[in-house]
């Protein structure tokens, strides 16, 4: 049981640093640091768009429009930490012996 905590665990980081590397890369092609008419990054924003868009689109639908920013993400990263410490304490408390 601990094993399979500790692989939803790993699962919650890989998200967490798809979503960290988007947010890099959106502002990185938001300030034109980089380009988007390189075939790389543009592939790249794709890909992680397509990945994160389930994501963000349940809770888009219970945020309120704020304009130009989006909390998604935010909201995201929030619920991921919340996730991951609430792994954490389960597998404590099933390598202990403590009560749940």
């Amino acid at each position: 049981m601990i094993t399979l905590i500790q692989i939803l665990q790993v699962l919650v980081h890989i998200v967490w640093w798809i979503l960290i590397i988007q947010f890099i890369l959106s502002v990185l092609i938001a300030f034109n640091v980089v380009n988007t008419h390189n075939d790389f990054v543009r592939s790249l924003d794709n890909g992680l768009t397509r990945v994160t868009e389930p994501l963000y689109r349940p809770i888009r639908r219970f945020m309120p429009n704020t304009g130009a920013i989006d909390f998604s993400p935010l909201v995201v990263v929030v619920i991921l930490i919340i996730l991951d410490l609430v792994l954490g304490n389960v597998a404590a408390n099933l390598r202990y012996g403590t009560p749940l």
